[in-house]
C-alpha cells in the first residue's frame, strides 16, 4: 500500500451476513468457499430459495394458523409476496395460537448436506462452521400482524421459532454450526422510521403507549430465541439497518444506537456471543460515526465485524472506514464485511464482491507490515 494510506485495525478475516445471490445452496457454498474460504470462519448457505427476501416468504406460514386471518381486500404485494396483516380472529384463544413448521430448519438440513459434500471436496476448509441466520420474531410479527395484535401473536412465533432452533441442531452437528440472529426490524422502531404508514413502533415501546424502553424491550426479545442456541454452537447477531434497493430505511446518525442494542443483548443473552456485525454506511469514513463504539461492552473474545465493505468504492474506500475505527477501538482485532447480505444485488456481482473481501485483508495486512 502506499506510504501515506492510513493505519487500519488488526484484521482477523471477513464475515458473511447471510444472503448472496446464487441460485442454489451448493452454488453459494462452491463459490464463497473458493473465492473466500481462508479468510472466513462461518459460511452461510446465500438464503436461497423462498428465503430469498428474507421474511417475506412467511406470510403463509401466518396465513395457515388457525386463530389468524388476513384483513380483508385485494393482496398487497411485495416482491410477489402477499403482505397484508393478519388479525386474530376469535376462533382461537391467542394462548392457544401454533405455528407449523417456518422453513428455516428444513432449509439447513438440506443446505448442510451440500456444506458436508464440499467440505470432503476440500472446497471448504476443514473447521469452518455452516452459518444459519434467522430473524428475530419481532421481524416476521411486525410485519405479517396487524398493530393492534403483534403482542398477543409474538409467544407463538417465537415458540414456532425456538422449535425451528432446537430442529436445526438435530441435524446438523454443534460443532459444525453457527446460528446468527438478525436484528433490523429492532432499528426501524427504536429510529421511528418511516415505512409507510406512519413512524415505526413496537407495542411494548414506552414512547409509544407501551411500559418498556425500546433498546432495552427489542435486546429482551430478542434474548429468548438467542438463549435457546445451545452451547458449543456459535452465537452471532447482524445488527441492520436495512437494504432495500441498497439503501437503509433510515440513514443512522451514528453508531450510537448499534452499541446500545448490543450492550443490551449482551446483558440479556444468558450465554457467551461469539460475534457482533455493525454497518458503516459507505459515505461513513469519519470518527464521529464509529465514536460510540468507545461504549462497547462486548467481551474481548467476541469477533467485531464492521460492514465497511462496498462495491461502489472497493479497497480504498473500506480503508479509509477502517482507519475511522482506528482512535476508538485502539488494538482491538477487528474483521470486515459489507454492511448487509447482498442477495438482492447483481448476482454477476457476486464473485467480485468476496474477492473485494480478500483484497480488503490482503491491503491491512500489508499496511501493517509497513
Amino acid at each position: 500500500m502506499p506510504a501515506s494510506t492510513p493505519a487500519v485495525p488488526r484484521l482477523r478475516g471477513a464475515h458473511l451476513v447471510g444472503s448472496v445471490n446464487l441460485p442454489t445452496a451448493r452454488e453459494t457454498l462452491q463459490t464463497v468457499g473458493n473465492h473466500l474460504g481462508e479468510h472466513l470462519r462461518r459460511i452461510p448457505d446465500g438464503e436461497v430459495g423462498e428465503r430469498f427476501h428474507w421474511v417475506l416468504f412467511q406470510g403463509e406460514r401466518f396465513s395457515a394458523v388457525d386463530g389468524l386471518s388476513r384483513v380483508p381486500g385485494d393482496p398487497f404485494l411485495v416482491a410477489g409476496f402477499d403482505v397484508r396483516p393478519h388479525v386474530v380472529d376469535g376462533e382461537v384463544s391467542p394462548t392457544e395460537l401454533r405455528f407449523g413448521p417456518l422453513g428455516y430448519a428444513e432449509a439447513a438440513a438440506t443446505s448442510y448436506a451440500s456444506f458436508v459434500a464440499l467440505r470432503e471436496e476440500g472446497v471448504i476448509p476443514d473447521g469452518t462452521r455452516f452459518q444459519v441466520c434467522l430473524p428475530s420474531p419481532l421481524a416476521a410479527v411486525t410485519t405479517f400482524v396487524a398493530p393492534q395484535d403483534r403482542a398477543a401473536v409474538h409467544p407463538a412465533y417465537e415458540a414456532a421459532l425456538v422449535r425451528e432452533i432446537d430442529a436445526i441442531v438435530a441435524s446438523v452437528p454443534a460443532q459444525d454450526l453457527a446460528i446468527q440472529v438478525d436484528l433490523a426490524t429492532e432499528f426501524a422502531v427504536v429510529e421511528g422510521a418511516e415505512l409507510g404508514g406512519g413512524a415505526a413502533r413496537a407495542w411494548f415501546d414506552r414512547g409509544a403507549g407501551g411500559d418498556e424502553e425500546v433498546v432495552e424491550g427489542c435486546a429482551r426479545r430478542a434474548a429468548v430465541v438467542a438463549g435457546a442456541v445451545p452451547d458449543g454452537v456459535e452465537l452471532g447477531f447482524h445488527l441492520c439497518y436495512g437494504d432495500v434497493a441498497e439503501k437503509h430505511f433510515v440513514e443512522p446518525a451514528d453508531a450510537a444506537n448499534l452499541v446500545r442494542m448490543a450492550n443490551a443483548l449482551v446483558r440479556h443473552v444468558d450465554r457467551p456471543v461469539s460475534w457482533f456485525h455493525l454497518p458503516v454506511p459507505i459515505e461513513r469514513d469519519d470518527p464521529g460515526f464509529l465514536a460510540p463504539l468507545a461504549g462497547l461492552e462486548i467481551d474481548d473474545a467476541t469477533e467485531l465485524y464492521l460492514g465497511v465493505v462496498h462495491h461502489e468504492d472497493g479497497v480504498e474506500g473500506a480503508v479509509r472506514r477502517l482507519a475511522a475505527a482506528v482512535p476508538v477501538l485502539g488494538d482491538r482485532t477487528v474483521g470486515v464485511a459489507t454492511e448487509c447480505g447482498f442477495g438482492r444485488g447483481p448476482s454477476e456481482r457476486t464473485a467480485a464482491l468476496l474477492d473485494l473481501h480478500g483484497a480488503v485483508l490482503a491491503a491491512g495486512a500489508g499496511e501493517a507490515m509497513g
